[in-house]
């Protein structure tokens, strides 16, 4: 399965006990162009989801009412700025490296929000990127990694908001994008 067109989309009545995630929306064009680069380079067998920035990873659902507020106090301000400033490299993938210093403190505030809720992965301090591939041999990685620090241009976005999603069995269910004010 690829992750075009809504297949990385749950199906059916939402799964109880699923845990929530919360991305970091990316621009249209930004998501476009890098969920073309996911599409062809992430091994299509596993490549389940579309391209993303994720924030946190595995929030308990009984938290979902007072997280959504918590998003939507958030979101009260502009659109943060944003840039893909290189490639990141990751054990056997690559990514591109997101800066967001505005993003990393609303993240910052969410985990303090959420205090003694998160898993050990979401304590960890916050490496934003987007994964273009991953799981594959190290050789693959860093060919890929070497084509693209040789192509990439720097590029500046301003995020849309913040998505919630409930993760079930490797797909999300979409909850509800929160925009930034405008």
């Amino acid at each position: 399965m690829s992750a075009g067109s809504g297949d990385w989309i749950a199906k059916g009545p939402r799964k109880p006990g699923a845990p929530l995630l919360i991305t970091a929306e990316l621009p249209l064009d930004v998501l476009g162009w890098t969920d073309a680069l996911r599409r062809a380079h992430y091994p299509p067998e596993r490549n389940r989801l579309r391209a993303h920035a994720t924030l946190f990873h595995a929030l308990p659902p009984s938290v979902e009412e007072e997280l959504l507020q918590v998003l939507r106090d958030l979101a009260r301000i502009p659109p943060p700025q944003a840039r893909i400033g290189g490639v990141m490299k990751l054990e056997r993938g690559t990514a591109l490296a997101v800066e967001s210093p505005a993003m990393v403190d609303l993240h910052a505030q969410i985990a303090e929000r959420m205090h003694g809720l998160l898993t050990d992965q979401d304590t960890r301090p916050l490496r934003l990127h987007v994964t273009l591939q991953n799981k594959v041999k190290p050789e693959a990685a860093r060919a890929l990694q070497a084509r693209l620090a040789g192509e990439l241009r720097t590029v500046s976005f301003r995020f849309r908001g913040f998505g919630l999603y409930a993760w079930e069995e490797g797909l999300w269910r979409p909850i509800r994008v929160i925009a930034f004010r405008r």
